[in-house]
């Protein structure tokens, strides 16, 4: 074994050791959507628990945890419940996290404003680049938003 590949060996074994001792694991830190047109965000794993709201199609969400056939997950205010798994997807969206975003004809600060979006707006994610995501609103129209603005993937 070379020293690089020692090396690569350490830092692996590390970065497990401190996933496992902090409780954060990649899978742990997914993402995923509402699947369905509604899902139940619960007070804990299981339909006996409390309704605390409910989630509309799209809807992104932070996956915390994981129990059985349940997923503890945060929304972009950090706000955690429960939700099946069963009921949850993989189509990316991204939430509006601030008052208003300017939705832009192209990625930069140099094309046109085409709309505006307001904060907990939900809008499909079409494409990303480093520093704006493309989206699509209910009503079929796209834009560019600054990634900085937005939460989801």
């Amino acid at each position: 074994m070379t020293r690089t590949h020692r090396f690569r060996n350490t830092l692996a074994a590390l970065a497990t050791g401190l996933a496992l001792l902090t409780g954060h694991t990649a899978s742990a830190q997914s993402m995923v959507s509402v699947k369905g047109n509604v899902l139940n965000m619960r007070s804990g794993p299981g339909t006996n628990t409390e309704v605390l709201w409910e989630l509309r199609k799209g809807y992104p969400l932070k996956v915390v945890a994981r129990q059985g056939n349940w997923l503890k997950v945060s929304d972009f205010e950090n706000d955690r419940g429960w939700v099946a798994r069963s009921l949850t997807g993989r189509t990316p969206h991204h939430v509006v996290k601030s008052r208003v975003a300017n939705i832009r004809s192209g990625p930069g600060t140099q094309h046109r404003i085409v709309g505006k979006a307001e904060y907990g707006e939900l809008l499909r994610t079409r494409e990303k680049r480093p520093d704006w995501v493309r989206v699509e609103r209910d009503n079929g129209k796209t834009g560019w938003i600054a990634k900085r603005l937005l939460w989801g993937w």
